[in-house]
């Protein structure tokens, strides 16, 4: 028989302490007799817990209000010092980095964007890039770098559930560039690694479209097609980070390749102006037609958009159909960079889909728009943070 392992003072300690952080955590202000509620601890544990917490750095005790209190001594009431670290949720594009700085609520105090200066840079300088970023948005924080707890970085690219990038395709070599360790080594920061679309499904999650559902996908959609996968509400990796890619597409009938909606808008507008079709989009000729252009241009009845429009709509019901044949969700949000545009495309979407499956899912267009993945980049790093909580020394500078 496996051997039972027998609870030691220490570790009761560490899971009270645990238990009293996490219900702190996830409330605001409590007092003693509240987290006895909520822990099941006695009063004397209760309060030894808090002291140590306090003098850890995690928990802060508010002044006592006795005007609140009739009888007695006013209780003694604490709250979690959201500003005792903080997390950086870094969004790692091909052509440009996003850095958000979040304190311990999730709140988000800082954020910086800077472009790579071209798609194939060596890694060195891809690193310097998303240092530089990184400081400059704990500088708008008013941030120390020591007071990083930890860091999620996303990346267009398969990531396993050790934070292994899978590198069998050439796209996805651009970001293997060592930033976990190169970070580290720079700034000492405990750096996880995680695939965007991955990252965009947490977000939407915590804080979007997503908020309460447990069986959903959040397609990434702009230039190529992605998806993070949420069942049961557990994000789904697969055994080498490759659940949610979605090459397979090139075989799909109607679709033929991953492209996303902004390269087939773009694509599709440069077809049109080719020829000698009278249309509105000309006049942005000047300069490359985005998608924006096209759905702006749609709204104002624009007959060459409207028909790019209906295409745009046939594939995105295609692409969703194969989701919802294979895993059933719930809902499929729309997210990325055309997320603001797509809603137009929701309603002749969502009318196509059920043509194509018996199992069509709601669809939305996700509210948070381009920084989707810095914000499950911010939630993956808190959640790092949150179960580590009792092993990392807070800074007090």
């Amino acid at each position: 028989m496996p051997e039972i392992a027998t609870a030691t003072p220490q570790m009761l300690r560490r899971f009270n302490a645990a238990t009293v952080l996490g219900a702190i955590r996830s409330s605001n202000a409590v007092t003693v007799s509240e987290l006895i509620d909520a822990t099941g601890l006695t009063r004397a544990t209760t309060i030894s817990v808090c002291e140590d917490l306090m003098a850890r750095g995690w928990i802060r005790e508010l002044e006592k209000d006795s005007d609140t209190y009739q009888k007695g001594r006013p209780a003694r009431r604490f709250e979690l010092d959201e500003s005792a670290g903080c997390v950086l949720g870094i969004d790692v594009g091909v052509l440009k980095t996003t850095v958000v700085v979040a304190d311990l609520r999730g709140k988000t105090t800082g954020r910086a964007s800077k472009p790579f200066r071209a798609r194939e840079i060596e890694a060195g300088e891809r690193i310097r890039v998303i240092s530089q970023t990184a400081l400059i948005a704990l500088e708008a924080a008013g941030v120390a770098p020591e007071k990083v707890l930890a860091v999620t970085a996303g990346l267009a690219a398969p990531v396993d559930r050790d934070g292994n990038i899978l590198v069998s395709q050439p796209f996805w070599s651009l970001f293997d560039v060592g930033l976990k360790k190169a970070l580290h080594d720079l700034h000492g920061w405990a750096v996880l690694l995680e695939n965007d679309a991955n990252l965009a499904a947490l977000g939407e999650c915590w804080r979007g479209a997503g908020s309460g559902v447990q069986d959903l996908a959040v397609l990434l959609a702009g230039e190529r097609f992605g998806a993070g996968l949420v069942e049961s509400g557990r994000l789904l990796h697969g055994s080498r980070g490759g659940a949610g890619e979605m090459a397979y597409l090139d075989m799909v009938e109607g679709v033929g390749s991953p492209e996303g909606l902004a390269a087939l808008a773009r694509l599709w507008a440069a077809e049109a102006l080719a020829g000698k079709s009278k249309t509105t989009l000309r006049t942005a000729a000047a300069r490359e037609v985005t998608a924006q252009h096209v759905f702006a241009a749609a709204a104002q009845g624009d007959k060459v958009a409207l028909d790019i429009l209906d295409r745009l709509s046939d594939r995105l019901a295609r692409v969703v159909s194969t989701l919802a044949i294979m895993l059933n969700p719930e809902l499929v949000v729309i997210g990325g960079a055309v997320a603001d545009s797509a809603s137009v495309l929701l309603e002749p979407t969502a009318r196509k889909l059920a043509t194509y499956t018996a199992t069509p899912p709601r669809l939305a267009a996700s509210p948070l728009g381009d920084a989707i993945v810095g914000i499950g980049a911010v939630r993956h790093a808190l959640d790092h943070v949150e179960k580590n909580s009792l092993d990392l020394v807070l800074r007090r500078a």
